[in-house]
């Protein structure tokens, strides 16, 4: 046991490392959620009720972008340009080497939360958080539902060159009909309609109810199923179409 954790802590290292030696990529990953936070808190300047809708909005993107975009970019990434297929001819564990790939992105989307927690509350008067366990819970969750989507939706990628392509074109609907810059109370009807089939609007809006609304959990049951029954099929699909092995020679 004490073998597995040494092994996990060292590839997670490397795996720190590696992400640092690229900065530009560092700088977009941890700074744009705090880059948007900035430009619609300045717009929303002195609306104390938008502010309060866009804190929790961004938070909830940063997990997203933390781990459904950037698990969905290295898994592609790792498998076509045969890393994976390498990894897996070497003694270490698979289970050590996707351990440290995952820790990587749950660290990213850590930083990228305190920016965005601590940015809300000392620039834009966002009070802090008004019930830690609720806010641990939900965390925790959209990782797991964001992070097992995007191993599975890597699936459907097929080479590097279209990842950006496929990614974004799902990330970027789901993040402006799911409410993170404004109150998707206010939405069109079928808009909403779309956004509660899908799991972001529901961590958005346990994340608000934790940072902004200090509501009881009882009242977002529904939220935390929905999550649950997203993660089950993301951990279905990323375990079921996984392959170690390049789509193209």
């Amino acid at each position: 046991m004490s073998d597995a954790v040494g092994l996990l802590w060292r590839q997670y290292r490397l795996e720190r490392r590696l992400f640092w030696r690229n900065p530009s990529a560092a700088f977009f990953n941890l700074g744009l959620p705090l880059l948007f936070l900035v430009f619609f808190g300045v717009i929303f300047n002195g609306d104390q009720k938008q502010l309060n809708v866009l804190v929790p909005g961004i938070a909830g993107m940063s997990i997203m972008s933390g781990t459904f975009v950037a698990l969905g970019h290295n898994m592609v990434s790792l498998r076509e340009q045969g890393v994976l297929k390498r990894m897996r001819g070497t003694p270490m564990p698979p289970s050590i080497y996707l351990g440290g790939l995952a820790l990587n992105a749950v660290t990213n989307t850590a930083i990228q939360l305190a920016f965005v927690l601590v940015a809300g509350n000392l620039l834009f008067g966002v009070e802090g958080v008004q019930d830690f366990g609720q806010l641990v819970l939900f965390i925790l969750l959209g990782v797991a539902c964001f992070a097992s989507l995007g191993v599975a939706f890597s699936h459907l990628v097929p080479n590097s060159e279209s990842a950006p392509a496929y990614i974004n074109a799902v990330f970027l609907p789901v993040i402006f009909i799911s409410g993170v810059f404004y109150d998707a109370a206010d939405a069109p009807a079928f808009i909403r309609d779309v956004a509660e089939v899908l799991p972001l609007i529901h961590l958005i809006d346990g994340l608000s109810a934790a940072l902004v609304k200090g509501s009881d959990i009882a009242a977002s049951t529904g939220d935390v199923a929905v999550l649950g029954v997203w993660t089950l099929i993301g951990v279905s699909f990323a375990v079921r179409g996984f392959s170690w092995e390049a789509r193209r020679t």
